[in-house]
């Protein structure tokens, strides 16, 4: 090594020295941080932050499956289209967690429900707001051969009117959780159902922007963002680790109210989201996604034809 290299290595070794440790200093404090974050989500959990004595008496459910709330003790509103199916949920939900329930009949494909939405909510202590409204296609699709568009897209609509509907009595008591059901594929885009995974990419962006504006309120407000639950909607007969029960991840989700503002709500879901979005480069899932959509839009098709 010549002179004057020498003289240079010597004048940077000690900086060079001090940015390596502080470094890696910063990279084990980010590490440890992440570790203990992971166990409170994951292992210790909210306690029993999700009641009717922190949050409030009512649960509002845009959904006639989500009843694992009644059995935390909260009472229940039940709104769907159909009447009699309310009524025969709402009656097993009396008897078996002996809890109170209401039913409001509302096809959130309409408009002018939310007056008569308001008017069934009016004088309820609402604790909790569950906005699980949104369908997917039947099959993967390109966007302009998509049928409807408003049936996809109906989620902006309902979540940002129900919101509205209940926020200002959450304010006024200063507590109250708002749960936004979004999906997974709201996480990154997914080719062929491009509409449908935008409006769970919205569900997402609307809460968490919702959850900067009040969380100094007293107000939680969750995205939730699940992959595949073994439910009869998703035809997933036998729940597995990554395919889990409703009640399993029900349990698991509501465990990470107040602890995250974004959240997979089940730590496999947590990993497979840290390994799409993170781990894997863009374009590779973006292939894979739409290299699966299109066999899965062929199988459709094939059956379709042959009736």
């Amino acid at each position: 090594m010549s002179f004057s290299g020498e003289v240079v290595f010597r004048a940077v070794e000690t900086p060079l020295f001090w940015l390596g440790a502080l470094t890696a200093a910063w990279l084990s404090v980010r590490s440890v941080y992440r570790l203990l974050s992971a166990i409170r989500v994951w292992v210790l959990g909210n306690g029993r932050l999700v009641s009717p004595a922190n949050l409030g008496k009512w649960a509002v459910m845009t959904c006639i499956t989500c009843v694992f709330l009644a059995r935390r003790g909260f009472a229940i509103v039940l709104i769907s289209r159909s009447q009699e199916r309310l009524d025969d949920v709402s009656k097993a939900i009396s008897s078996k967690c002996g809890v109170e329930t209401k039913t409001i009949a509302a096809d959130f494909s309409a408009l002018d429900i939310y007056s008569r939405i308001e008017d069934g909510l009016a004088g309820l202590e609402i604790g909790v707001l569950v906005n699980n409204v949104g369908m997917s296609y039947a099959y993967p699709e390109f966007f302009l051969s998509i049928p409807n568009l408003d049936t996809v897209s109906q989620s902006f609509i309902v979540i940002s009117f129900m919101t509205r509907l209940v926020l200002p009595r959450m304010l006024e008591r200063k507590k109250g959780a708002i749960l936004n059901i979004s999906s997974g594929s709201g996480m990154y885009p997914v080719p062929l159902l491009t509409i449908y995974s935008a409006s769970k990419a919205f569900v997402d962006f609307f809460s968490r922007g919702l959850q900067a504006e009040y969380k100094s309120k007293g107000i939680i407000i969750q995205s939730v963002l699940p992959f595949f639950v073994a439910t009869k909607l998703s035809k997933i007969r036998r729940p597995t680790l990554d395919k889990p029960s409703p009640e399993r991840y029900v349990a698991a989700e509501l465990n990470t109210v107040g602890l995250q503002t974004q959240t997979n709500g089940y730590l496999p879901h947590a990993i497979m989201g840290w390994v799409t979005t993170v781990l894997l480069p863009t374009k590779i899932l973006n292939n894979y996604i739409m290299g699966m959509g299109l066999s899965q839009r062929a199988h459709y098709l094939k059956k379709q034809k042959q009736g």
